[in-house]
């Protein structure tokens, strides 16, 4: 049982860790922050959270659990945000889709703080981004990979580990560059795919009418490229 949740970023991620620890009587309180004030609101009127953080640093002061839910590139700068708030006790995690760059951007800022960080990747999502597709069966039954380094406590990677279990998730540990290679091949890599297949579809002359005699197929390899590039 965690006392307090310091959540950054209510979007679809973070809001389904919520409401999926909630559900799970995993924590007593969630302190939410993001970056337009209307999603933080968003997030407390449905119940994803039950305090909006007027900062990241405020959404961390009393959590003893945070998580990071914003993305890749903007890690640095909420780590610095926030780190004068973490205690040595603080469980802190991502859920940024790579991984070297998130260490990379950890072991610049956090410092001493290092020992609390467990990098995570939950292989899970939807086409739909927001929080109002917050879901707290978003993690049930998926992979989550772990990817904890030379300074990470092997008590607070334990935990976090126990802690995705708990939530219904299948935990994996990897190196962040074996992660990183793993995850290029099998998912940033068909994404770029369908990106570019639709871009390229959509600016021909025909290309609507080409989708419109589209069939399963072409819903099937093209799902991917619903989500945000």
């Amino acid at each position: 049982m965690f006392e307090q949740l310091g959540l950054i970023g209510c979007g679809l991620m973070g809001g389904s860790f919520a409401l999926a620890l909630k559900r799970a009587g995993l924590v007593k309180q969630v302190v939410g922050y993001s970056k337009s004030p209307t999603t933080t609101a968003k997030a407390r009127q449905m119940g994803v959270i039950d305090v909006e953080a007027p900062s990241a640093l405020l959404a961390v002061s009393g959590a003893d659990i945070v998580l990071v839910a914003v993305p890749v590139a903007a890690t640095e700068d909420t780590f610095k945000a926030i780190r004068h708030l973490l205690t040595p006790q603080t469980l802190l995690m991502d859920v940024g889709s790579t991984k070297s760059d998130v260490v990379a951007a950890a072991q610049r800022v956090l410092r001493e703080h290092l020992a609390g960080f467990v990098p995570a990747h939950p292989i899970a999502g939807k086409e739909v981004a927001g929080v109002e597709h917050a879901d707290a069966d978003l993690y049930l039954n998926r992979q989550v990979i772990l990817t904890p380094t030379e300074h990470t406590s092997p008590a607070q990677t334990d935990r976090a580990e126990q802690l995705w279990r708990a939530l219904g998730a299948q935990v994996l540990r990897m190196s962040p560059q074996q992660h990183d290679a793993t995850y290029a091949a099998v998912s940033h890599l068909p994404h770029l795919l369908a990106f570019a297949y639709i871009n390229g579809l959509a600016a021909q002359p025909q290309g609507r009418e080409f989708m419109a005699m589209a069939g399963p197929g072409f819903r099937d390899f093209s799902r991917i490229a619903a989500s945000d590039p």
